[in-house]
């Protein structure tokens, strides 16, 4: 998150480019356990230093069509008879919108009032791990069965998962998302928000039946079928 791309943010400021908007992400913290959430902090750490007014924007989970997210779960649910709580599946989410994110960037981008602000982004409900499995579950018309999987376990196979990327094949957990699932990753008390770019959040619900419906067997006659 900091290396080249750091680079390109310095030529950016050099060039005289008015505003620089950085997506980083909720949790982004120096001393966090979390390589991924150090390395984000150290990022906007950079980018301010070469560009003091530059925007950070830090979404919570990303949901929409082609996310890593719900897509994850709802392959994991096609595959498995049961589905993993990690940590007892009670990390709060706040899952934003990317419709929303990209529009959030776009009026960071464009409005003075922005600059040199942080945004925190996430969507209008906070859910547990719990309810993000159980959300998939009914829009892929899956009956999987839930069993609490405590971190320490769920660290021990993401370290054997990770092995499989030597072969080229993108492991299913990581030991450092564990570490992140350990955790909360909603926006914080008094931090700017979507409302504060002038965005009405777009529910979970409302869109995640739009594509989830690939997971169904069936597909998207799957509830034509079942009538």
């Amino acid at each position: 998150h900091v290396g080249a791309g750091l680079g390109d943010r310095a030529r950016c400021a050099a060039a005289g480019v008015n505003r620089l908007v950085q997506v980083s992400a909720i949790g982004a913290n120096p001393e966090s356990e979390s390589d991924y959430a150090r390395t984000k902090a150290e990022a906007e750490m950079a980018v301010r230093e070469v560009k003091p007014d530059a925007v950070i924007v830090r979404p919570s989970v990303v949901f929409g069509p082609g996310d890593d997210f719900l897509n994850r779960f709802a392959k994991l649910a096609q595959m498995a008879p049961v589905l993993p709580l990690i940590g007892g599946g009670q990390t709060k989410f706040q899952p934003v919108y990317v419709g929303d994110l990209a529009e959030g960037v776009a009026r960071a981008a464009e409005r003075a009032e922005a600059g040199g602000q942080t945004y925190e982004l996430g969507g209008p409900a906070v859910m547990t791990f719990e309810d993000v499995l159980k959300l998939v579950a009914r829009e892929t018309y899956r009956t999987p069965g839930f069993v609490p999987l405590p971190f320490f376990v769920a660290k021990a196979i993401g370290a054997l998962a990770q092995i499989t990327a030597i072969v080229g094949i993108p492991p299913v957990l990581t030991e450092d998302q564990v570490t992140l699932l350990q955790s909360d990753n909603v926006v914080a008390d008094g931090a700017q928000g979507l409302a504060a770019l002038g965005i009405e959040p777009t529910g979970i619900e409302a869109v995640a039946a739009n594509y989830l419906w690939r997971y169904r067997r069936g597909g998207q006659f799957a509830e034509a079928a079942a009538a």
